[in-house]
């Protein structure tokens, strides 16, 4: 029976039913959350901890208890801050980015990081926990004190453990996850100063940098913020600093300036949303197996065809936005198309939640459904971020 992608209730139900692939069983007793998921939902790693999955596993659960006020979802949300402060936080502030068997094993400070514990606690104020405020406040001035550079308007990316040092390299990722999390923190204490420098990242990165490469958000850049076409040009598959245009990114830069445009509404916000998706699913849509590859260089051509669960729910949800934002049905018809890819190819009816990755011609390469650093938070958070812009225009009619 053909699914309608756009009712809200098919959207609730399939969050539903991707929380439950996690829910209960991501729970430690102990502290945190299990990280490691096999396609059944079996754990097969209980000892590691990954700073990125320990804040998702918190925005999961806090937008759960938003659609749906749980108490057990409330009580979860401060287990896994309690596990953000108590484990992952180091004396100087910074949160380590690994832990194994209870113990912090890399502590770098990665500026990426910074921003999902900013996400985190913005979504846990929204819910109610008062003290995630204090927490913003903390994070907000370490990014102010050692990360932000006013004279690009963007921030660094690494610091050492000690924050002595500061890697040379410059990256989008980071100021793009920080964008959102400052767009979600303006939304949980209406602090203006969360929307300005949203705003700046956002303007920077998808106006300014884009226009240094034909109009799309490039990945890697030097120290003075100029493009670095070299950097892991060898490595086109890095996990979190891949070559190539993204356009995942793209698109997800497209969802992030529709919802600045709800706050602070400027005509170029819909239209580089409206050109960077465009330029991205013209390049990088699998005609021949459905889908949207992963990267594409800087001719155009695909350096990494895979299919990422985050990439298609990502431009899911940007393609809905710009469909009520522009009026245009053909953004409905690529939401409908990006979809019916992922309801045939990468999510699991028999278990639940997406698969991570697939081959280009769309076959799992492990049976690891859910390593760290996956907790279905961009899928789940992409059908949250539809329901809420249909919410939005139910409340203009």
């Amino acid at each position: 029976m053909p699914q309608n992608f756009r009712s809200a209730d098919f959207l609730r139900e399939h969050i539903n039913t991707t929380m439950n692939f996690y829910h209960p069983n991501c729970i430690d007793p102990q502290g945190g959350f299990y990280q490691f998921f096999k396609d059944n939902g079996d754990i097969y790693d209980k000892r590691t901890r990954h700073l990125v999955s320990s804040t998702r596993f918190i925005f999961n659960y806090a937008m759960a208890y938003l659609a749906e006020p749980n108490k057990s979802y409330f009580e979860l949300v401060v287990h896994g801050l309690d596990y953000l402060e108590n484990a992952h936080k180091q004396s100087n502030g910074g949160y380590a980015w690994l832990i194994e068997n209870g113990v912090a094993s890399d502590t770098t400070n990665h500026c990426y990081g910074l921003a999902f514990v900013l996400l985190a606690n913005a979504v846990a104020l929204k819910v109610g926990v008062k003290n995630a405020e204090n927490t913003i406040e903390n994070v907000w001035q370490l990014l102010e004190d050692k990360y932000y550079l006013a004279e690009h308007k963007l921030y660094l990316d690494e610091y050492d453990s000690q924050f002595q040092a500061a890697d040379a390299y410059r990256g989008q990722n980071a100021n793009m996850h920080l964008c959102e999390a400052l767009l979600m923190c303006f939304e949980a204490t209406n602090n203006d100063k969360f929307l300005a420098r949203a705003y700046d990242l956002a303007h920077t990165m998808t106006v300014n940098k884009a226009a240094l490469a034909n109009g799309l958000v490039w990945e890697h850049y030097n120290a003075d913020w100029q493009i670095d076409w070299e950097y892991n040009k060898e490595d086109p598959k890095h996990l979190f600093r891949p070559w190539g245009f993204q356009p995942g990114h793209q698109t997800e830069w497209a969802k992030l300036l529709l919802i600045l445009n709800r706050h602070k509404s400027e005509p170029w916000m819909i239209d580089t949303a409206k050109a960077l998706f465009d330029l991205a699913l013209k390049h990088a849509w699998d005609t021949q197996h459905g889908g949207i590859c992963y990267g594409f260089a800087p001719d155009y051509s695909i350096c990494d065809g895979d299919k990422y669960f985050w990439v298609q729910a990502e431009s899911f949800s940007a393609a809905a936005l710009l469909a009520i934002a522009t009026g245009d049905a053909k953004y409905w018809q690529w939401y409908d198309k990006i979809w019916q890819y992922s309801w045939t190819h990468m999510i699991d009816h028999k278990h639940g939640a997406w698969y991570r990755i697939l081959t280009q011609d769309n076959h799992a390469y492990s049976d690891e459904k859910s390593p760290a650093g996956k907790t279905d938070y961009h899928t789940m958070g992409a059908c949250y971020e539809v329901l809420r812009a249909y919410e939005l225009e139910e409340q203009k009619k």
